[in-house]
């Protein structure tokens, strides 16, 4: 019997000690400097000089849309190399829409007109909304850096053919009262 009980302390040992893991390697003492670069010991083992550290990129994200009442009048023209054309009248004064016309023609696909007696302005801030009297289309003007972006919603009576599903929004630049 005292056999079986020195067979059964000896494989707790050998258990107990299975489970303990041999204690960690200390790793050697670097300095408060950059480590010191690898020695090659072959000409194929040289070690590439480090390149110069630049500044990150600049970010080419657009800025916020600022809070603010807009202050836009143009009266532009535009066109593509496919003839896509159109034209924009547009004047806003602290946030009021006092001229809207717009008209873009999208050719083999039909044309899209709007005037501002047919809607009521539905919002001043952050953008410019107008919401038609009739139907569900919405205009929705704002700024954003040196761009006024006029875009539709829903506006599909308001184009023939189907003109309406190429509609893109109109862009007008403040600088020089461009559009595309």
């Amino acid at each position: 019997m005292s056999t079986n009980v020195g067979i059964a302390a000896l494989m707790t040992m050998l258990l107990l000690g299975a489970c303990v893991a041999p204690p960690p390697m200390p790793e050697p003492p670097q300095s408060e400097s950059e480590p010191e670069a690898a020695q090659p010991t072959l000409a194929t083992d040289r070690v590439a000089p480090k390149a110069p550290r630049s500044s990150p990129p600049k970010s080419t994200k657009p800025r916020p849309i600022p809070t603010r009442a807009l202050n836009v009048a143009t009266n532009c023209n535009f066109r593509d190399e496919t003839g896509y054309n159109g034209r924009l009248k547009l004047s806003i004064e602290k946030a009021k829409i006092q001229a809207f016309e717009a008209t873009v023609n999208v050719p083999q696909h039909g044309a899209c007109r709007f005037d501002l007696k047919n809607f009521r302005q539905t919002r001043e801030l952050p953008t410019v909304e107008l919401s038609h009297l009739r139907d569900k289309c919405v205009v929705r003007v704002w700024e954003q850096g040196e761009r006024i972006t006029v875009a539709f919603q829903d506006c599909r009576t308001h184009c023939s053919g189907n003109a309406w599903e190429h509609l893109w929004p109109i862009l007008n630049d403040t600088r020089d009262g461009s559009c595309a």
